[in-house]
């Protein structure tokens, strides 16, 4: 069975954002290891006038300058990639990202993102994309950043991107839940001690120690998520939140 490899393709305006942080750290990683390749696309370079003109006024006034679909549209269709595979749009309007849409994009083989600048992008590029995505209620000056952010957040899934898979399994969101805290050398750091347990060699009581921190982060940080994980929960972990209900 071969390895999964999954390419990613950007269709931006400023492709130095793109490839300058896909060079680097986890996602650079994977980038050498064959896992992942990311490629930028410019529809500058798909622009017929002489002055490579993407962007043009709004039809009905308005201020700022909108992008245009011919270069959008002939730079999208010269893009090799299989029939079939997402191209997302980032838009404010989008289905909001989340961990388990990571999971699922992490399936796919080749991911397209269309990042749009200025003021928006002429409607009819909206036809382009098979989904929309979001990353928040907020707004920024253009795609790139939630377009890495997917990235980073999907390439990192990917076999042998990460490095060992235990340290997947024991992230934020993985199972429903946030991570709970972690230390390292020295045990002692100006007076701020390392819980005994995680000193004390017993492997069950530091997971034990490790399961019971998690939902207690949850459940200070984000007692929403303690719902969507219901059916994730035992019974030792009900147990506990009716602990820190009670003490608090």
């Amino acid at each position: 069975m071969s390895e999964q490899i999954l390419n990613f393709h950007v269709v931006t305006l400023f492709p130095e954002l793109i490839s300058s942080y896909c060079q680097t750290s986890i996602i650079g990683r994977g980038v050498k290891a064959g896992r992942l390749t990311v490629q930028a696309y410019n529809p500058r370079d798909f622009a017929t006038d002489s002055y490579h003109k993407v962007d043009d006024t709004p039809y009905g006034g308005g201020a700022g300058m909108v992008l245009k679909p011919e270069p959008f549209f002939a730079c999208v269709e010269s893009i090799a990639r299989p029939e079939g595979s997402p191209v997302i749009l980032m838009t404010p309007q989008g289905q909001t990202f989340n961990q388990k849409l990571a999971e699922s994009l992490s399936q796919e083989t080749d991911i397209t993102f269309l990042c749009g600048h200025y003021e928006g992008f002429d409607e009819r590029i909206r036809s382009l994309a098979t989904a929309e995505i979001s990353i928040g209620d907020f707004v920024l000056t253009g795609g790139e950043l939630p377009a890495l952010t997917i990235i980073d957040a999907v390439g990192r899934l990917i076999p042998g991107v990460l490095g060992k898979s235990i340290s997947l399994s024991h992230e934020s969101f993985n199972d429903g839940l946030l991570e709970g805290p972690h230390y390292t050398k020295p045990a002692d750091f100006r007076g701020m001690m390392v819980p005994d347990v995680l000193l004390s060699g017993n492997h069950a009581l530091i997971a034990k120690y490790r399961r019971q921190e998690q939902l207690r982060v949850t459940f200070l940080n984000r007692p929403d998520l303690l719902e969507r994980a219901e059916l994730q929960l035992d019974k030792e972990d009900k147990k506990f939140l009716r602990k820190l209900q009670e003490e608090l």
